[in-house]
């Protein structure tokens, strides 16, 4: 999962971080409301945790201009400022949960995993049954145990494996470009290194064979697990 952190503490932000990535999360952060809108509406997240008390821009505000830019990811607003006319408020401005500060980690890591899994699509299972090539007869995506079922066998998947999988399988007639993959599985202040998505995308192909993912030259990748995406040979 991709998360941005938009909060003014430096410390808070360090101690989210390093914590949120120790359990496999992909955190940006932004310190000020500013920062925190312009990341929110350049790049593809699962999830925002945004203060209220930011400098240059408040949170209400940049809440309100990511959901006037029609983005749609859930937004827990996390803050000292905890009346319940403020939750009301924020409430109203789009947020979907409200945690007041002081706030124990675990109960933040729990109510993200909550939202995360209300927007997720019902079935957490992607399947398809590709008999156009050869040696596969059923392969899915578990969304939820972050694993692949390839005929019998289970393969379980890194958090980068994951990441880029997901979009293949949820959008398997889609062509995504080596800059769109790489938004899935690196933050803002990563190095973008194109060849990074080449290395596994080969990682890719050795679990469900060569032909499954498919290279188009100059444009990207696209999954053909579906009888109905044909394949270059």
């Amino acid at each position: 999962m991709k998360l941005l952190l938009v909060e003014d503490e430096p410390l808070l932000v360090e101690n989210l971080e390093s914590r949120f990535k120790r359990l496999g999360y992909i955190v940006d952060s932004a310190l000020d409301g500013e920062q925190g809108l312009y990341l929110a509406l350049e790049h593809d997240y699962d999830l925002i945790i945004l203060d209220l008390g930011l400098p240059k821009l408040p949170g209400l505000v940049v809440l309100e201009k990511i959901r006037q830019a029609q983005k749609t990811l859930p937004i827990l607003v996390l803050t000292a400022r905890n009346s319940w006319q403020e939750r009301v408020e924020g409430l109203k401005k789009g947020a979907d949960d409200y945690l007041g500060k002081p706030f124990h980690f675990e109960e933040l890591h729990a109510r993200i995993e909550s939202l995360a899994k209300r927007h997720q699509p019902k079935d957490s299972t992607i399947c398809f049954h590709p008999t156009h090539l050869a040696g596969l007869q059923s392969v899915c995506l578990d969304t939820e145990a972050k694993s692949l079922q390839i005929n019998e066998t289970v393969q379980l998947l890194t958090a980068t494996e994951f990441h880029l999988l997901v979009p293949l399988f949820s959008h398997p007639k889609q062509i995504f470009s080596k800059h769109a993959l790489l938004e899935k599985i690196s933050d803002s202040t990563q190095e973008k290194d194109e060849n990074l998505i080449e290395v596994y995308i080969r990682r890719l192909r050795g679990y469900l064979g060569k032909e499954s993912i498919q290279t188009l030259r100059g444009q990207g990748y696209r999954l053909t697990l579906s009888d109905t995406v044909e394949v270059n040979k």
